[in-house]
């Protein structure tokens, strides 16, 4: 899953474009009228305007509070545009991006937690967009295709753990589970782009914003392997993963998926892999953490393999540590499973600190690159 986010609703109405470029998190200043500086605090969120031009902004983000804090940009709907998580006390990141004229929210979530403290932004016209290489449009294209594959190839399996659940087969359902997510976790680059689905699908119970019910996978994952029974109710919700994951399907031919979002997300689930799976938190009750953390790999590098003509072009260095970092990762990976071809991954609970402070490592060097992935490619 991805981390714990502000809720999204399901996109009802077609909203200007946005590109979002996240960029490191020190360079150089922006010119002063292109920057919107933001100050979040652990009850405020202050912005130096509520309107400029459409073209390049860049948001200076600086956390004055005590607690970590998440600063997004949002459509009207919730949507999440682009965003900046873990953003420590005293610290300051910032993020670029390219907007269309319209309305947006600037959101401020510290502690990362609830709906965040919002600020209206509107976007006039008159800035004038960049260009954006041909080839671009082609990896979009290429990753949509590729995600609707992850989906159809995604159903018959989550089918066949549903089944065994409903029949009430611990054993079975317990050996069709980690299977059934491997292309739910390739996608997750750009999961936000699938409105309300992750939080149904792929919460997990310490994820759960206020109201908000248990359901999906480490719902079913607990009662296997922790309550190690299954009764109605989980049968129920069985049933609405297929329901829920039916929904994705279909989603995904108009989700909203741009060079930088396949960029950006594929950073931000590695963080999250360095912060999160590695510790062993997303799969805590059936210790499968391994598949989904190839999963994420492979998604990631998916969308770098779409968006290495243009990156290759900006910043061959770029991507040749990108290259380095994704081979020395994969074949790390490769030490916990039979063959390459294999997701009969060991059991992550038999992987110990050592091992896994060696996973973390490989993570972070491959995220420090990919974190420049999406200025390469809109420079």
């Amino acid at each position: 899953m991805r981390a714990a986010r502000l809720s999204v609703a399901t996109a009802a109405a077609a909203v200007a474009a946005l590109t979002a470029v996240t960029g490191c998190t020190e360079k150089s200043d922006a010119a002063g009228d292109r920057v919107i500086g933001v100050t979040a605090t652990d009850d405020a969120c202050k912005t130096s305007t509520t309107e400029i031009s459409a073209g390049h902004v860049e948001l200076a983000i600086e956390n004055k509070g005590s607690k970590i804090t998440e600063v997004y940009l949002l459509f009207p709907d919730d949507r999440v545009v682009t965003e900046r998580e873990n953003i420590g006390p005293g610290t300051k990141q910032r993020v670029t991006a390219e907007v269309k004229a319209g309305d947006y929210l600037i959101a401020c979530k510290p502690g990362m937690k609830g709906d965040g403290i919002r600020q209206n932004l509107k976007v006039t016209g008159g800035g004038k967009a960049a260009a954006r290489d041909p080839r671009l449009d082609k990896a979009v294209a290429a990753y949509r295709a590729y995600t609707q594959q992850q989906a159809d190839e995604t159903l018959p399996k989550v089918q066949t753990f549903v089944k065994a659940v409903q029949a009430g087969d611990l054993e079975a359902a317990k050996k069709a589970y980690a299977l059934s997510r491997v292309g739910w976790e390739r996608t997750e680059p750009v999961a936000e782009s699938f409105g309300d689905i992750d939080p149904k699908v792929d919460v997990r119970e310490d994820g759960l914003e206020d109201g908000q019910e248990f359901t999906g996978w480490h719902r079913l994952e607990k009662a296997l392997w922790q309550d190690r029974k299954i009764t109605a109710e989980e049968k129920t919700l069985a049933g609405r993963l297929v329901t829920d994951l039916t929904d994705w399907q279909k989603r995904v031919g108009t989700a909203e998926i741009t060079p930088t979002s396949m960029a950006n997300g594929a950073k931000e689930l590695l963080d999250e892999v360095a912060t999160g799976k590695v510790t062993g938190e997303e799969e805590r009750y059936s210790h499968t953490d391994l598949v989904d953390f190839k999963a994420n790999v492979e998604g990631a590098e998916k969308a770098f393999e779409l968006l290495e003509p243009v990156a290759k072009k900006n910043d061959a260095a770029l991507v040749a540590e990108l290259d380095k970092q994704f081979t020395a990762l994969n074949t790390l990976l490769d030490k916990y499973r039979p063959n390459a071809s294999s997701y009969a991954f060991t059991s992550y609970d038999k992987v110990g600190a050592a091992d896994r402070k060696e996973l973390s490592d490989a993570v972070n060097a491959l995220a420090e690159p990919l974190s420049q992935l999406a200025a390469a490619v809109a420079k």
